[in-house]
């Protein structure tokens, strides 16, 4: 018998030392952007913004803590020695881009942060959570340890939730998280089929990009689904297309996103594609459920377009069949401000397809820096009761909304250029706001600073 289950979504709170150092290659909007001047208030506010709006709209909206920055123990790894302001001081000094990357407040993308499998899926019946090892970029790769500390508070029954360590960080085993993992299925509580994408065969010879680098390899997808005791009848491996990741696509989210039975595409997104989508059509009859595509060509967006709008870095959610049934779109502004995709998108709604309803939001602090709606966020697929067992303090209501916003606006800055990452009162602040994060939210010491680390 099925049961009831629905998908959360647990959003990453922008952290305070959120600016545009430019540290991530083959993310065109993270280096057409480096070196502005950030607001970290700002940033953070338009995502609670967003998590607030999707809360009152009914849907079960998880908060997630950003990580402690700058990470003083990453530039006394790397060599720099003293109090820490006279770490902070050298690396500015010597290294400014290791403190660039020891300032990133990239953890607020916490599509990034694991991959994670619904009971139903699983071997043991149990919730399973792999954290990324993010291998390909240093000021991301320092993420994983206090991400596995963060989703075990937040997940900590053990006989309910399974949590893995990062895979190894090898260069064939890069694993970028839930941003190359996407689940269908009919209703959530059924068991499902879980679409791995990646863009490198690390033991093969196959296509590859010329211009970036592919992040995710197909041993590390092979591992997540091991680790998670996926039946190999419901999981699929689909190489990421190698001129898509040359046009900046650096994570399948940014080409594709899919949700229940709908997977809603570029025609450009997949090696093969035409294989993929019959592979993926079914595995998911086996399962009763009919796999809904809609797929977008080249000449309805330009694959420019697509990067430069993020339109499937969009969250698309189930609505509730008081309003229809059908997805919601969650999109960021800047695809009202491309015609062709506006255009596109309104089309599309007016269709009659399984896209009813479009969200438009203001996220610009952290499109600039090269993140989405669907990058903002973590789904979590919880039955009644594993929703009862996760932690109670991270769950966004009126109350927690209200508490977050003062809490921001009381400790982040509203302007921070990338030279003030050298000033030593950052980290100070930053442990400051952390610590009563940690204590509004009931989370339990989970970063270096708090466990004398």
């Amino acid at each position: 018998m099925t049961r009831f289950a629905l998908e959360a979504n647990f959003d990453g709170l922008v952290g305070p030392t959120h600016n545009y150092a430019g540290l991530s290659f083959g993310n065109v909007a993270s280096a057409n952007n480096a070196n502005r001047v950030s607001n970290p208030r700002e940033a953070a506010l338009q995502g609670l913004a967003k998590m607030k709006a999707l809360a009152d709209l009914g849907y079960a909206q998880g908060v997630l803590p950003p990580q402690e920055r700058p990470s003083v123990a990453l530039l006394r790894t790397l060599g720099f020695s003293g109090d820490d302001s006279t770490v902070i001081r050298n690396a500015a000094q010597t290294a400014p881009a290791l403190l660039g990357a020891a300032c990133s407040a990239a953890s607020m993308w916490t599509a990034n942060a694991a991959t994670v499998s619904p009971s139903a899926d699983t071997s043991d019946g149990r919730v399973h959570f792999t954290a990324a090892n993010l291998c390909s970029k240093l000021h991301r790769a320092i993420e994983h340890e206090t991400t596995s500390r963060i989703l075990r508070a937040a997940f900590p029954d053990e006989s309910r939730f399974a949590h893995h360590d990062a895979l190894p960080g090898w260069p064939s085993l890069g694993d970028e998280g839930a941003a190359n993992h996407t689940r269908f299925c009919g209703a959530y509580g059924e068991r499902g089929v879980e679409f791995f994408v990646y863009g490198r065969d690390d033991l093969a010879s196959a296509p590859a990009p010329r211009r970036f680098p592919a992040r995710q390899t197909l041993q590390a997808s092979q591992a997540i689904a091991r680790l998670h005791g996926l039946d190999d009848a419901d999981v699929v491996f689909a190489q990421q297309h190698p001129d898509a990741i040359d046009a900046g696509v650096f994570h399948n989210d940014v080409i594709a996103v899919g949700n229940g039975n709908v997977l809603f595409c570029h025609a450009q997104a997949f090696v093969d594609q035409a294989s993929v989508l019959a592979t993926l059509r079914e595995r998911l009859a086996a399962r009763g459920t009919a796999l809904e595509v809609v797929e977008v060509s080249d000449a309805d967006i330009s694959m420019e377009d697509t990067v430069g709008s993020y339109l499937f870095n969009s969250q698309l959610l189930a609505r509730s069949p008081e309003a229809g049934g059908g997805m919601r779109l969650v999109v960021p502004q800047e695809c009202r401000e491309r015609p062709a995709v506006w255009r596109y998108l309104e089309a599309l709604v007016a269709s009659g397809g399984p896209i009813r309803e479009l969200h438009v939001f203001d996220l610009r602090e952290s499109m600039r820096n090269g993140g989405g709606p669907a990058c903002l966020r973590l789904r979590v697929v919880l039955t009644e009761e594993e929703r009862k067992a996760a932690h109670s303090g991270l769950w966004m209501d009126d109350a927690r909304y209200a508490t977050l916003t003062d809490w921001v606006k009381r400790h982040y800055r509203d302007r921070l250029a990338v030279s003030d990452l050298a000033d030593s009162a950052l980290l100070d602040e930053c442990r400051t706001a952390l610590d009563e994060l940690t204590r509004l939210l009931s989370l339990g010491s989970v970063y270096p600073f708090q466990r004398n680390v």
